[in-house]
């Protein structure tokens, strides 16, 4: 029997949640609705290390198919700097320190007067 599938919002908490779990750093949270239509938000954290970042994508992909029966598609697992996980309404990007430095996302996103911090 399908599960019913949770709204983004839920999901989002979901994520949010795993990842300050597994000790995620500077999560950033980016409302997506009515500015692309790759999603409804978009989390960005970062990991200190390429086994952290792995170990964090794992646990977060176990864990939505354990409690919504979902499974996201992920990419960049193998070599930990910077993994992309799409559940279909979240996309969650995670990182190394370096790495996240280096591609800016937030700055795409974000407008230039907020700082999109959801501590």
């Amino acid at each position: 029997m399908d599960q019913p599938q949770p709204s983004s919002e839920v999901l989002l908490d979901h994520i949010l949640t795993s990842l300050a779990d597994d000790k995620a750093e500077d999560i950033v949270q980016i409302d997506l609705r009515g500015k692309t239509a790759i999603g409804d938000f978009m989390v960005i954290a970062s990991g200190r290390s390429t086994r952290q970042v792995s170990a964090m994508a794992d646990k977060l992909v176990e864990r939505l198919k354990r409690d919504f029966g979902r499974v996201a598609r992920i990419e960049g697992k193998d070599t930990g700097d910077w993994v992309l996980i799409d559940t279909g309404d979240v996309i969650v990007h995670i990182f190394r320190p370096e790495v996240r430095e280096f591609y800016q996302l937030e700055k795409m996103w974000l407008p230039a007067e907020g700082d999109g911090k959801n501590n």
